[in-house]
């Protein structure tokens, strides 16, 4: 089995349902997914914690404030970086 990880980005006319990609390697699996703001992306994290992610990493744009509140929402369940 392999570790699921994901990538998360912002951009205004996203659609994370539509704009998601995986990449599997024989050791890792990675979803990238857009979403159009912040609190979009606290769903989102939610959702990939839901779905079995074991790590989260989100795009530099996010800055503070979006790492802030996207490790609020998911409360401690992955680990989220940027």
């Amino acid at each position: 089995m392999s570790l699921r990880a994901a990538f998360m980005f912002v951009a205004p006319e996203a659609d994370p349902q539509i704009h998601r990609a995986i990449v599997q390697t024989p050791e890792v699996d990675v979803t990238t997914v857009a979403v159009r703001d912040y609190a979009e992306a606290e769903r989102m994290a939610v959702a990939l914690a839901d779905e079995g992610m074991v790590a989260l990493e989100l795009c530099a744009g996010f800055g503070a404030e979006g790492l802030a509140r996207v490790k609020k929402a998911v409360a401690g369940r992955i680990p989220v970086g940027a």
